[in-house]
């Protein structure tokens, strides 16, 4: 069975097109400035990138370029298109009513969009996307795969806020955490390598990148992470503050003279380490200034690790321990000062690190030398193939 995963953004549109036997991806691409002009970059598996304009006026016009390229004689991967037999669907946010991958029927549809208030810049995106598949590949099944999902395991000790109950009871105001997908998958290959049981295990992982969030996988099950009711708490990253005083709202539109808007307009796009550095939210940039001895990009990646650091030792303490720690995603599998900047703060568990293999990028490694007491690896992220695998098994 061949399985397109797909992700839609507010004006964008990842796609992968997988063979659910071999596991391979046969093609991967993204449409970009959906709504605005449009772009297509698609490439088969062994084949050259290829890059081509096109009018996207909405996300059926991007899926049905998708589709085309996918069945284009000249560098398509299949045939026809009853080569596809599921679409695996990215979804942001299920809040209490998903705690698992589900088939998409018309209920399931109303449920998302009712979350939609907890992600108003995602959801309704991922929705757009769902439709247009429909439409475009009417009566080839659909699955659901919600970011949150992994994370429903969480107790509540971990997931309630320190506000009246009525909120949680009224609003489902509480923490739900992001990247699950990604955590999900991670945590399970930490297993593997470790070669032990999953259902006595504790691993810690660090998915960062211009969106970063921790989490603390108990015997295979999320009990805690730092992203909460959106993916603005938590860890400082590229635009995004993270936790902060909440009084700091209020202050910054009395001193400002800003609207809320404009406040959680700074929290989101204008902060972390952008607006720490004042240089870029991308630390490629802030390696080149570092480098160049300026103190605020020093600062800026300082901050980051220190406050990486900060939660996986919280994190060793609400599982009583840590048998391994990850890091994942772009910058956590690419960039070697981040990890060798949060692993100097965890001297305390023992760990020790090979220098050499911490210069590796992009592929797995284990990062920690044979007398460290805690296993540390970069472990690659795949939340395509994650969700091809959930939506092949809710078929089967």
């Amino acid at each position: 069975m061949k399985i397109l995963v797909v992700n839609c953004g507010s004006s964008s549109l990842k796609y992968q097109l997988i063979d659910a036997e071999t596991e391979k991806a046969l093609a991967v691409g993204i449409c970009e400035r959906i709504g605005i002009d449009g772009r297509l970059v698609h490439t088969p598996a062994g084949g050259e990138k290829i890059r081509m304009e096109a009018d996207m006026k909405d996300h059926k016009a991007a899926i049905k370029y998708v589709l085309d390229a996918l069945t284009s004689s000249e560098y398509g991967v299949i045939k026809h298109l009853d080569e596809i037999g599921a679409v695996g669907h990215r979804v942001v946010h299920g809040g209490e009513k998903f705690a698992s991958s589900t088939i998409i029927t018309e209920e399931v549809i109303a449920g998302i969009e009712e979350c939609s208030d907890l992600a108003p810049l995602h959801n309704p995106a991922n929705l757009i996307g769902i439709r247009a598949c429909q439409h475009l590949m009417p009566g080839v099944p659909m699955v659901a795969v919600f970011d949150t999902a992994f994370h429903q395991t969480m107790p509540q000790k971990a997931y309630l806020y320190g506000l009246p109950y009525e909120y949680y009871e009224n609003y489902k105001i509480r923490r739900y955490g992001f990247h699950g997908t990604s955590h999900s998958f991670v945590a399970k290959r930490a297993v593997q390598l470790l070669g032990i049981d999953s259902n006595n295990s504790k691993v810690i992982v660090c998915h960062l990148g211009n969106g970063s969030s921790v989490s603390a996988v108990l015997n295979g099950k999320s009990i805690d992470t730092s992203m909460g009711l959106t993916p603005l708490e938590g860890l400082i990253m590229g635009t995004r503050s993270g936790s902060i005083d909440p009084a700091i709202i209020e202050y910054l539109m009395k001193k400002e003279g800003m609207d809320i808007d404009q406040v959680m307009d700074v929290l989101n796009k204008k902060s972390g380490v952008l607006g720490l550095s004042g240089i870029s939210s991308d630390f490629r940039d802030l390696e080149d200034a570092t480098a160049e001895g300026n103190e605020k990009a020093i600062m800026a990646v300082d901050v980051f690790n220190y406050h990486v650091a900060k939660t996986i030792g919280s994190y060793v303490a609400a599982m009583n321990g840590v048998d391994a720690i990850v890091f994942t995603a772009g910058l956590g599998e690419n960039d070697k000062a981040v990890r060798k900047g949060t692993m100097s703060y965890l001297g305390y568990l023992g760990v020790e690190i090979n220098e050499e293999n911490n210069n590796t990028r992009g592929k797995e490694v284990e990062l920690s030398t044979p007398d460290s007491k805690v296993k540390v690896y970069i472990i690659p992220t795949n939340e395509e193939l994650a969700i091809a695998r959930e939506t092949v098994a809710l078929l089967a």
